[in-house]
């Protein structure tokens, strides 16, 4: 199970892929959004991920108590929603600006859709993947529309129940899409590591046999970093330049240093996971000298029994395997032995029968 995203294999058996998401981190300031990009392109993601839509194409300009963000613990208590985005939206023409700078600085640069003309802006740049935020995973005629172009699809799990999984990847599949990415997701922000529930990483593997990844709001690397030990082959992480920037997303964004950091510890964290495996490694065989075996303890003469006086069960491990101690146990020794000698197979084995 295997996609391409700019080139770059994504899945199981690959590097795990790591987006930077700027969100809406720039500030509206589009030297901002260019030093978000460069920063993201040095510390070693391998794309940089856009949100692209407008207030309007999200919601509207409403006082309505329903349209106001009321919970005391959010970061954006007391706004309503239009102001929200107004602040948060990226300018259409940023992103294809942005797009473009990613392109020449070779960094990935895709985005997540929120309606049909987010999605035909983004085909005129031919965007390696489409992503579908958590708050849209129920949109499905939106799904529809990014599966029908044929591009990898990413959703976002979070919020959404089980159903409404089957119903999205249902949607994506029916809609044409051969490589889909589901993403775990815990929609808080910033989210809890109790709620972080990675072991549903590998139930949604299996289940809708499909990658799957990790779309991160926790604080730190810690969280990302167990999700590669339990499958995760995308690590999505909120990113800014400098949490001292203060943007919209910046109290949950890694900065900098965590990404780099982030980057280069995935790759032993994938190594340490390997593949099943039993039995001894290239690097372990030197090791076997130190297991146990049977030797002589004390000198024996043909003919003599063998008891736990005269063979011990001790290192090193170049004399009889000790599965051999029962049956030998009491027998008649074939062979004389000096103290220190190895019992072998060869010279016990008519012992056996």
């Amino acid at each position: 199970m295997e996609l391409y995203m700019g080139g770059i294999p994504v899945g199981p058996g690959n590097r795990p892929y790591i987006i930077a998401e700027m969100s809406g981190n720039h500030n509206q300031s589009y030297e901002q959004a260019i030093e978000i990009a460069t920063a993201a392109k040095r510390a070693g993601a391998n794309a940089l991920k856009l949100q692209t839509y407008t207030p309007d194409t999200l919601t509207i300009d409403s006082e309505n108590k329903d349209f106001f963000i009321s919970e005391e613990d959010s970061l954006w208590t007391g706004e309503t929603l239009y102001s929200l985005y107004e602040k948060a939206y990226t300018d259409w023409d940023w992103v294809r600006n942005i797009h473009e700078y990613c392109k020449k600085i070779e960094l990935e640069c895709f985005s997540s859709v929120f309606d049909e003309t987010s999605i035909e802006f983004w085909e005129k740049l031919s965007p390696c993947a489409y992503k579908i935020a958590s708050f849209e995973n129920i949109h499905y005629p939106l799904i529809r529309q990014a599966a029908e172009t044929g591009r990898p699809l990413i959703i976002s799990t979070g919020l959404a129940s089980e159903d409404e999984i089957d119903e999205a990847v249902s949607v994506a599949r029916d809609g044409g899409c051969k490589d889909l990415v589901l993403l775990k997701c815990t929609s808080d922000y910033p989210a809890s590591v109790d709620d972080a529930n990675l072991a549903s990483i590998p139930c949604l593997a299996q289940k809708y046999q499909c990658i799957v990844g990790l779309s991160d709001h926790t604080r730190g690397n810690h969280v990302a970093l167990a999700s590669v030990a339990l499958g995760a082959s995308i690590i999505e992480k909120h990113f800014t330049k400098s949490r001292s920037h203060e943007g919209v997303d910046s109290a949950f964004s890694a900065d900098e240093t965590e990404l780099s950091k982030l980057v280069e510890e995935v790759v032993y964290f994938k190594k340490a996971v390997g593949s099943e495996s039993f039995g001894v490694s290239i690097n372990e065989e030197k090791s076997l000298r130190y297991r146990r075996s049977i030797y002589a303890v004390a000198d024996i003469t043909q003919g003599e029994i063998f008891s736990s006086e005269n063979i011990r069960i001790i290192r090193p491990g170049f004399g009889l395997h000790p599965r051999y101690w029962q049956s030998i146990i009491g027998k008649t020794s074939e062979h004389s032995y000096t103290k220190g000698d190895r019992i072998k197979l060869s010279e016990v084995e008519p012992s056996l029968s």
